[in-house]
């Protein structure tokens, strides 16, 4: 089913919503982001039926959800359900929003982009629940090399 039908407020709402939402998300693939797969997506929601996605845009939001949507912006649905949360695709204040809102739920899925050697663990890591990292073993073999170039440049010395 198309946004346009989904969608419950006026037409005009509907144009400037995506107006925001393209920009939105073309700064976030300039600086990296990619969204994960509809297949990523339908696995995702398998784990525990989730009826409902949180992130991503209005958009590319995959229509088998019966509800998407991003923070305080409902694309479509209630908010409410089963939810597969797409960590990378919110905001720092929608993450603080949504991790609030986790406390209280105890039927959710995140997909993050792992910071492999990071030290900082994110507070939804800690909850004992299904989280499933999309970590690029390219990236981790791109920044291995150049370890390895620094390493063999101070050894030449």
């Amino acid at each position: 089913m198309e946004l346009s039908k989904r969608w419950e407020g006026h037409e005009q709402a509907l144009i400037t919503t995506i107006r925001k939402e393209t920009k939105r998300t073309e700064e976030l693939e300039e600086a990296g982001y990619r969204s994960p797969t509809w297949a990523v997506l339908r696995a995702l929601q398998q784990i525990n039926s989730a009826t409902r996605i949180e992130g991503e845009a209005a958009m590319s939001a995959p229509p088998f959800f019966q509800s998407a949507g991003r923070g305080d912006l409902l694309f479509w649905g209630k908010k409410e359900g089963p939810t597969v949360v797409i960590w990378e695709s919110l905001s720092e204040q929608e993450k603080e929003s949504w991790l609030e809102e986790a406390s209280t739920m105890h039927d959710w899925v995140v997909w993050y982009k792992s910071n492999k050697g990071a030290e900082e663990i994110r507070s939804f890591e800690l909850s004992e629940k299904e989280i499933f990292s999309n970590y690029d073993e390219k990236k981790l073999k791109e920044e291995k090399n150049k370890k390895n170039k620094k390493t063999k440049k101070a050894h030449r010395g």
